[in-house]
């Protein structure tokens, strides 16, 4: 337990005084503001009604767009593995989206969605090809031996699904969806900062750009950072109780 917290108090320690130090080099806040405005303006922010709602409604938005992208994402890439033509009509479409440049949705959306949905599909559009990657991969890699077996015994779609699939597949399943959730984040606080929702961590960033409040600016990312964190250790978290439940 001590190793472990040593290996995080440590770097965390270590690049904050590192920042503290260029900060005093430098000595101009606009650029780089010291540790201590940063935590006086995070401590500002916390006070504020604004800020909690704004917060939450960008974490809202992200989970959103990650569940709709990973869970369509995952059938899709079962579809693809299981299906010949449905692998040929639409992995072309699924690996342009991959390689279409995130602003390229966010203007495009922007013309069609409310403000504050504009995220929610991005960071969607964003977790849905690796996502749907991971499971095609990950579903082709069962053994086919044990697949004949299961249709020796005659289990069943379903019960093969289940039993020798989604065992086959939980490692990449695992490893595109964390994957998956960091893009979310990246996407739809970047979908925010363009469109500019009412309630919105993009929108206090894009605010305290335009005002020229770096330690704002930093404070606002520092809250994005540990909420983006704090979501992808929970995730990894139920993750690792997953693959152990169907492991016993």
């Amino acid at each position: 337990m001590k190793g472990k917290l040593l290996r995080v108090v440590l770097p965390l320690a270590f690049w904050l005084a590192v920042w503290e130090a260029a900060a005093h080099l430098l000595g101009k806040e606009l650029f780089l503001p010291t540790v201590e405005a940063v935590v006086r303006s995070l401590g500002e922010l916390a006070v504020t009604g604004a800020f909690w709602r704004s917060a939450a409604a960008t974490l809202l938005r992200v989970l959103a767009g990650f569940l709709l992208g990973a869970l369509l994402g995952t059938g899709l890439g079962a579809l693809t593995a299981a299906c010949r033509w449905g692998d040929v009509l639409l992995s072309p479409a699924l690996r342009a989206i991959r390689t279409v440049p995130v602003v390229s949705f966010i203007l495009l959306l922007y013309f069609c969605l409310p403000t504050a949905q504009v995220p929610v599909v991005v960071s969607a559009l964003m977790a849905l090809p690796v996502a749907w990657r991971s499971a095609r991969q990950g579903i082709a890699a069962a053994d086919p031996l044990l697949v004949e077996l299961a249709g020796a015994y005659r289990l069943g779609r379903w019960k093969t699904l289940r039993l020798v699939y989604l065992p086959a597949a939980l490692p990449a399943l695992a490893a595109g969806w964390e994957t998956s959730l960091g893009l979310a984040w990246k996407s739809g606080v970047a979908a925010e900062v363009l469109c500019q929702p009412k309630w919105a961590a993009g929108t206090a960033l894009q605010a305290a750009k335009a005002y020229l409040d770096t330690p704002g600016l930093v404070a606002w990312t520092v809250v994005i950072i540990l909420m983006s964190v704090t979501v992808e250790g929970l995730l990894r978290w139920a993750l690792r109780r997953w693959r152990g439940g169907r492991g016993a």
